[in-house]
């Protein structure tokens, strides 16, 4: 959550009132290892040569993952994610970031022979931020401790490695494959700081869902229905599935798959992908569909993969169409980015979709679509347009936030996943407390904090199952939280904060004065 600090004389700005703000970033520093030794055995044109390679890399791949430069000391650079807006991963970027710079780093040839080895510090905290000077360059943008700590921790990484604090290797977990070491000791810090090693991306597996679904049978109704129709009338319809995190979006999408299973005796082909936030590749929920129509496994050979596609596409292609076709959609499955050749295998891909449609009633469903890049929507809807063109028994079916503005086709059918009622997140809390062991008689105290938002009780018990105080935010919570607030406008983002600053009851004059505003503003 996040406080504010006013400033009458500032928040007279109209596009952003609140001109400081505490909220929770992420801190990335990175230093160059044996900077001295390098530069005393250099010439003074030479150092400056790798100077402005290693400044030019790092700021890069920062810019790639919408980190902020907050300063270059000496030949560390320091910067900030989540400084002015989040998105819930800001500590997964600046890990990934971390790591791309290790790895652009060790790429980029340098001055000679010289090779460049650098450490690197990730810490997650609460700071106080200039929003205002929340730009790459903005030298003392944030304050807080967080700054010393990922200044503290790149010295306990080795050469090449990024070093994580306790609340970013919680944050990116599931995310990013971790490594626990020893704690190490910090001055003026008593016990020991623990530490992780970050050792890089890791794919994520499917989502467990092993509770009682509460709560949504009307909406799982409603929508086996309008699918079934669709299919059986040979109508395509789009639908989607919008809620906010927590919602229960995913959950129902998997009790979908398991409801229609066929529509009037035939067979319903479910092909489904989930998209991972900031993938590598642009078409990679593509590839992922493929590998799912065709059965290919990550980590399958070659010869494997040939084999799994030819037998995918007999069926569906002549001899003639399977031999062209499988060394293009092998192309894509390697490399799913947007280049010419993964366009082109993409497009099989559609083909082979639409081919299957006409064999047997399909249904492609994308969760987190709204992580997903342009080129996916633009995939999902040519395939939605041919097979309306065409007559074919198939649906598509997105999962995405409330805030994504995709343009969907005409005939598209959203479906809000509204919170739960009081009585159903009651159940459903003491469903879980019972699960992990914990007093059913914390439904008092957590029911008011959930939302009636399933994923937030869960985040609510595993908290609770793990030491945490009941009423102590979850760090998933804070981070959906802070990612909700921070797309409101700014001065409904400034009107939130100051209120949650005043706490207990106050008026709208009270908000007006807090804020440095003309009378009634707040109000308006």
């Amino acid at each position: 959550m996040t406080t504010t600090i006013a400033d009458a004389q500032r928040t007279a700005n109209q596009h952003w009132p609140v001109p400081e703000e505490r909220r929770t970033v992420t801190v990335l520093f990175a230093d160059i290892v044996g900077s001295t030794a390098l530069v005393d055995r250099l010439d003074p044109e030479d150092v400056r040569e790798l100077q402005q390679a290693y400044f030019d890399t790092v700021a890069a791949v920062l810019h790639r993952w919408h980190g902020v430069v907050e300063k270059y000391v000496g030949d560390a650079v320091m910067a900030l994610f989540g400084a002015r807006h989040s998105d819930g991963f800001d500590a997964y970027r600046a890990v990934r970031a971390g790591l791309e710079i290790q790895a652009a780093l060790d790429r980029r040839p340098m001055v000679g022979d010289s090779r460049l080895r650098v450490r690197v510090g990730v810490a997650t905290g609460e700071v106080v931020v200039d929003l205002g000077g929340a730009v790459s360059g903005g030298h003392g943008v944030a304050s807080g401790a967080v700054i010393t700590t990922a200044a503290r921790l790149q010295e306990y990484a080795p050469p090449g490695a990024v070093a994580l604090c306790a609340t970013t290797a919680r944050a990116t977990a599931g995310l990013i494959a971790q490594r626990p070491l020893a704690p190490v000791p910090v001055a003026g810090r008593v016990p020991p700081m623990p530490v992780w090693h970050a050792v890089g991306p890791v794919r994520a597996g499917a989502d467990r869902h092993d509770g009682p679904l509460i709560g949504r049978r009307r909406e799982l109704a409603a929508i086996t229905d309008q699918l079934s129709w669709a299919i059986r009338e040979h109508r395509p319809r789009w639908m989607s599935l919008v809620g906010p995190t927590g919602s229960g979006r995913s959950r129902l999408l998997h009790e979908l798959t398991r409801a229609l299973h066929t529509v009037d005796g035939l067979a319903v082909r479910w092909c489904v992908v989930s998209c991972p936030p900031y993938p590598d590749q642009v078409l990679a929920p593509v590839a992922e569909l493929l590998r799912g129509l065709a059965g290919i496994r990550h980590g399958d050979g070659p010869a494997l993969v040939r084999d799994r596609l030819v037998t995918a596409l007999t069926p569906l292609l002549s001899p003639t169409g399977v031999a062209e076709a499988v060394p293009a959609l092998q192309r894509l499955l390697a490399t799913p980015d947007g280049s010419i050749e993964a366009l082109a295998g993409a497009a099989i891909c559609r083909d082979a979709l639409l081919r299957l449609a006409a064999v047997r009633p399909l249904i492609v469903a994308v969760d987190d679509v709204d992580r997903a890049a342009p080129e996916v929507s633009r995939f999902l809807h040519a395939l939605f347009t041919a097979a309306t063109t065409r007559g074919l028994p198939l649906a598509v079916l997105t999962v995405h936030q409330p805030q994504w503005a995709d343009t969907r086709p005409g005939p598209a059918w959203l479906v809000p996943i509204r919170p739960l009622a009081t009585v159903q997140s009651g159940r459903l809390l003491r469903h879980l407390l019972a699960r992990a062991g914990q007093p059913v008689a914390l439904v008092d105290r957590l029911l008011p904090l959930v939302g009636g938002r399933p994923g937030h009780a869960a985040a609510y018990v595993a908290s609770v199952a793990a030491g945490a105080d009941p009423v102590a935010l979850p760090e998933a919570v804070r981070r959906a939280v802070s990612a909700e607030v921070d797309h409101l406008d700014g001065e409904r983002r400034a009107v939130l904060m100051a209120a949650a600053t005043l706490g207990g009851g106050f008026c709208a004059a009270t908000l007006d004065r807090a804020l440095g505003w003309t009378p009634g503003r707040s109000a308006s």
